[in-house]
C-alpha cells in the first residue's frame, strides 16, 4: 500500500504563527517509513538594506482563496515528481520588519538531489505565479515590488 503523499498551502500574518523547527520535527515524524533522506527549507526573511536603502518594512497583500489554490496548484504539481514525498509552503500576508519571515518552503524526499531541485522550482514558481502583491517601505520611498526584484516607485505608474 503506497502512502500519501503529504502537501500543505497556508498564509501567516506574523512570526509566532510559524515556528520553523517544529514544522520541520513534524514532517520528519509524519514522513517516517518512506525512505526520506533529505528535508530542504526556505526561509524568506525581509532585507535591512536594498539598493543602498534602509528597509523599514514590506507589506504582503493577496486575494487569499485564489492565491492559495495557486499554492495548492504549485505544491500539488511539484509533489507528483518521483521522489519527492512532502511539500510545505507558507507565505507572508500584512506587514512584515526587517529580519521577519516572509515565506517558508519545505520539501522532503528520498534523496537531496530531488529535494534540492525541487526546493528551488518551488520557490521560483512561488515568486512569480500567485498573484500576492509586494510593497516594499523605505527610507526612501515606497516601491511595488514585480516579479523578481523590479521596482516601481508608488505612484509613479
Amino acid at each position: 500500500m503506497r502512502l500519501l503523499k503529504h502537501k500543505y498551502v497556508a498564509f501567516f500574518r506574523n512570526d509566532s504563527e510559524i515556528d520553523v523547527e517544529n514544522r520541520v520535527r513534524d514532517l520528519v515524524q509524519k514522513l517516517g517509513g518512506r525512505g526520506i533522506g533529505a528535508v530542504m527549507v526556505f526561509i524568506g526573511i525581509v532585507k535591512d538594506v536594498v539598493e543602498g536603502h534602509k528597509v523599514h518594512e514590506l507589506f504582503y497583500e493577496a486575494h487569499e482563496e485564489y492565491a492559495l489554490k495557486v499554492l495548492d496548484r504549485i505544491a500539488s504539481e511539484e509533489l507528483d515528481k518521483d521522489g519527492v514525498e512532502a511539500i510545505e509552503i507558507m507565505h507572508r500576508l500584512g506587514p512584515a520588519k526587517q529580519g521577519e519571515k516572509t515565506l517558508y518552503i519545505a520539501v522532503a524526499a528520498r534523496g537531496r538531489k530531488e529535494a534540492l531541485e525541487t526546493l528551488s522550482k518551488v520557490l521560483e514558481r512561488v515568486k512569480t505565479e500567485p498573484p500576492v502583491f509586494k510593497l516594499e517601505r523605505r527610507d526612501d520611498g515606497e516601491y511595488y515590488i514585480i516579479g523578481e526584484g523590479r521596482r516601481i516607485r508608488r505612484g509613479d505608474f
